[in-house]
């Protein structure tokens, strides 16, 4: 893929790293060009330095022709513009932008845009530290789903995949085994020592718990 990132900070340029390591063509844009020192030497993608949101600049870097955008700067205001200038006049599809206040979130929601408050999320996951030993909420940023851990019991030894979902409420992603970890089908059976991982509705929760035994 081909990706414009605006933001050298310390996500973008980890991100940039990580795409670069993957093959994929990354331009990054900062306007300080010394937090091109973060990408370290073996990144192999182009830097720009300027503002995100400046059309000549996001031309030369190639936007036109990009798969997707991502607006990482340290500044709310520039992310949004950066990302609307990607979305309405570049036509980029796929369009992100972070957002440090989450009461801005669901309006630029509003607009088109998908947006990504690392302040929910960072919160909901220091909140699963404490409150949650076995669950964390931030599967997606509203925290309407999330993903638990849960020990196999005697209770449940024998049992099938297909027997212990919950349609609506939990599904068992994955099942820890001795072997090694299994994406299990309906017909999957379980054993003492397995370890599930299942996708769980948050309001749906404490129905869970209590099946389980937790």
């Amino acid at each position: 893929m081909y990706v414009v990132i605006v933001g050298c900070g310390r996500v973008g340029s980890e991100l940039a790293k990580i795409l670069s390591r993957e093959d994929h063509n990354v331009v990054v844009i900062d306007k300080d060009q010394k937090s091109f020192a973060r990408l370290g030497q073996t990144f192999n993608g182009i830097t720009l330095t300027g503002n995100g949101f400046d059309v000549d600049l996001l031309k030369e870097a190639g936007l036109e022709k990009a798969d997707a955008f991502c607006a990482v700067t340290n500044g709310d205001n520039t992310n949004i513009m950066a990302a609307q200038v990607a979305k309405k006049i570049f036509k980029i599809q796929k369009v992100i932008a972070r957002i440090y206040d989450p009461a801005r979130a669901h309006i630029y929601h509003k607009l088109g845009l998908d947006v990504i408050s690392g302040t929910v999320l960072l919160a909901a996951m220091i909140r699963d530290k404490i409150i949650e030993s076995h669950f964390t909420s931030y599967l997606i940023e509203s925290g309407d789903l999330g993903v638990i851990e849960i020990n196999v019991t005697e209770k449940f030894v024998g049992k099938t995949v297909s027997e212990l979902n919950i349609p609506g409420d939990f599904l068992i992603a994955a099942v820890l085994k001795n072997k090694g970890v299994v994406i299990p089908g309906p017909d999957t059976r379980l054993d003492k020592s397995d370890i599930l991982m299942g996708v769980v509705k948050t309001t749906s929760l404490k129905k869970i718990r209590d099946f389980f035994g937790l």
